[in-house]
């Protein structure tokens, strides 16, 4: 975990969770996973560029009536260990966590990046899914302008949490956030790679959504923030064009931060979209 630190105070906070932590490996890697249990379909959650799984704690835990969810910690975040980063190479991991663990036909919901992986995962076809739930995936790339967000922003603001950021500073930043949320950041931030950042923001630069998208298999949701920057309205609308049979669904007054900035609304969009998987059983015993 070179460069990145995790607090003993940053490790008490998956005493607080009710999940059980697990452990698959890609390749030479070894991947953390949450998983939060139940009978219902299993659906593997994957983060944004900066964000651990317990950061997805708050959401996992409002779907466990619903579905099986799993949150992964992505390779240089968390618990996970470090390795290339690129997108393919995450989905290779989200393959290897399916296999590892034993997930039956799972659903990926992603976030931000992990929207990205799970649209990639899914279009290759290869693994057996139920389906995709896409939660703002950043339309960035080549002849569509920058990332919102610069490298260099995400870098200082990691660079921050290694000297010792606070929740009052985090929500300087994020002020819409609930206040256990500014928390887990302000302890967490600081297990994430800079390298592995870096090489995703480039991802997001040089990869085209647009080109993936039309290839993940039906069915598929695409939610996006109604004031989001990533997903703008004309993103929505090419994504709906491109994508007729897909509900593309905008979460009122959330930005790119879609389930942070309007947690409520995020999750009813969240758990109307999984609600058609709720009476599958869900996983397989592990192989």
């Amino acid at each position: 975990m070179t460069g990145r630190t995790l607090s003993q105070q940053a490790l008490a906070d998956l005493a607080d969770m009710p999940a059980t932590g697990r452990w698959v490996r890609s390749g030479r890697l070894r991947l953390h996973v949450l998983d939060y249990g139940g009978d219902g379909v299993p659906v593997l959650v994957l983060p944004g560029i900066t964000t651990p799984a317990v950061g997805m704690d708050f959401v996992a835990r409002r779907l466990t009536d619903l579905v099986h969810p799993l949150v992964l910690d992505p390779r240089g975040r968390g618990l996970s260990d470090d390795g290339p980063a690129s997108t393919e190479v995450y989905a290779d991991d989200v393959e290897a966590v399916v296999a590892g663990l034993g997930l039956d036909r799972p659903v990926l919901l992603g976030h931000s990046m992990g929207a990205r992986i799970a649209a990639v995962t899914a279009a290759r076809r290869t693994l057996p899914l139920r389906g995709t739930l896409l939660v703002d995936p950043p339309m960035s790339g080549p002849g569509r302008g920058p990332y919102p967000t610069t490298l260099e922003a995400f870098l200082d603001q990691l660079t921050q949490a290694r000297l010792g950021t606070t929740a009052d500073e985090v929500a300087r930043s994020w002020p819409r956030w609930p206040r256990r949320e500014q928390e887990l950041r302000a302890r967490w931030l600081a297990s994430c790679s800079a390298d592995a950042i870096a090489a995703t923001h480039a991802g997001f630069e040089e990869e085209d959504f647009f080109a993936v998208w039309p290839a993940v298999p039906a069915p598929a949701t695409l939610l996006y923030g109604a004031e989001s920057p990533v997903v703008t309205a004309a993103g929505a609308a090419e994504a709906t064009r491109a994508r007729p049979d897909a509900a593309v669904v905008a979460v009122p007054g959330a930005g790119h931060m879609v389930f942070w900035d309007a947690p409520k609304a995020a999750l009813e969009a969240t758990r109307e979209a999984l609600a058609p998987f709720r009476t599958v059983s869900g996983t397989a015993p592990p192989t």
